[in-house]
């Protein structure tokens, strides 16, 4: 049984075609290439933004595809299943370019999101810090308005498109006295004096995604570049991680389908004991049970992508998506894993890269336990 799917008209289905394209072509046969490096190259990115596959929800007037989110979970869901790893795309579209989108004024808009949607200007945006993990109201990187500038102190870690990056959406204290209340986002251009990036972390997986830290000594900005108002940061930043989640839920059930079909092609060709690893009552058994979750998954992240569509999907249901989709997806995989023998723990196998890639989602966009927390909240 195969979920009808209803919540994409026939543009969804047409970029769908093309994204296909893309990532079969441009990207797949760089996997390797990028893995080592640790990071994607620059032509790429540009390459990505003259075929549409950047900002696809940006106004046309800004540069973007003026697109909605169908759009954007289109080509999310087909760089899964490409099986491409560490491209930081939604990321940059769908996650940082947001903020700019929604909070910038007329003139950082026009300045700024031009270059982005070209791929010209890679994003970022810097929460975590050493020792912070999802305690976002803890952070100690500080903000200090001297006469028209900002001076910014601190540090941030686990930062994806760390390297490639050439602005920053910067989560910071501009009243250290006020807690949340003294969050404020911030731009921060990478060729400012004062910036500078730290180590490339060495991550168990995904290694062509450029995570690393990025410090800030004395690093002075306009206030002209403040997103939205003083203050008010760590609200703006409470309104945009529900579309994050959503994308990490997008993501496992792609890849859910995936791993399925890759697992029924070598279980149906691999034999042992005289039979394919497939005439095991246990293997149609854990297949079984993995086909249905996926449904499962499925049907829950079509139901609020099309609720995020229309604009009303909740936090708690972003938090439910995320929770449900990561953690069915981890339980099924190691299934998976295990099914291909020793082969399932050598990385030319697509399992077990997506053994290493996959993990992380139990903890990005805010790790289970809080999504747990945000859940019971409304039970």
């Amino acid at each position: 049984m195969q979920v009808h799917r209803t919540i994409f008209r026939e543009d969804h289905e047409m970029l769908r075609e093309t994204a296909r394209r893309f990532f079969e072509r441009e990207c797949l046969p760089r996997q390797a290439e990028w893995d080592k490096a640790g990071q994607v190259d620059r032509e790429t990115w540009l390459k990505a933004g003259r075929e549409g596959m950047l900002c696809t929800t940006v106004p046309e007037q800004y540069g973007g595809g003026g697109g909605d989110f169908g759009h954007a979970a289109v080509i999310g869901e087909e760089m899964c299943r490409a099986g491409v790893s560490g491209v930081g795309f939604s990321l940059h579209s769908d996650i940082v370019a947001q903020y700019i989108v929604r909070l910038g004024t007329e003139a950082q808009k026009h300045r700024w999101l031009p270059d982005i949607c070209a791929g010209k200007t890679i994003l970022a945006v810097a929460m975590t810090e050493p020792g912070g993990g999802s305690d976002l109201k803890a952070m100690r990187t500080t903000a200090v308005r001297e006469g028209d500038e900002y001076v910014i102190n601190g540090s941030k870690t686990f930062i994806s498109n760390a390297f490639n990056c050439d602005m920053v959406v910067l989560a910071c204290k501009t009243d250290s006295s006020l807690g949340a209340k003294g969050v404020s986002l911030i731009v921060v251009e990478t060729e400012r004096l004062g910036f500078s990036r730290g180590r490339k972390l060495e991550k168990v997986g995904q290694p062509a995604s450029d995570t690393g830290e990025l410090f800030f000594d004395n690093v002075r900005v306009p206030v002209s570049n403040l997103l939205g108002e003083e203050g008010q940061g760590f609200i703006y930043l409470m309104q945009e991680l529900p579309q994050e989640r959503l994308f990490i839920a997008i993501g496992q059930a792609a890849q859910f389908e995936r791993l399925i079909e890759t697992t029924l092609e070598y279980v149906k060709e691999r034999k042992a004991f005289g039979q394919t690893i497939w005439d095991f009552q246990n293997t149609k058994f854990k297949l079984a049970d993995a086909k249905a979750a996926s449904v499962a998954v499925r049907t829950l992240v079509d139901y609020y992508i099309g609720e995020h569509m229309r604009r009303k999907l909740t936090v708690e249901e972003a938090a439910l998506a995320k929770l449900y989709a990561s953690e069915t997806l981890w339980k099924h995989l190691d299934d998976m894993v295990q099914l291909h023998g020793g082969y399932g723990y050598m990385l030319e196998y697509p399992i077990a890269r997506a053994f290493v890639d996959l993990r992380v989602a139990r903890v990005v966009g805010g790790s289970n336990e809080v999504q747990r927390e945000l859940i019971a909240r409304k039970l």
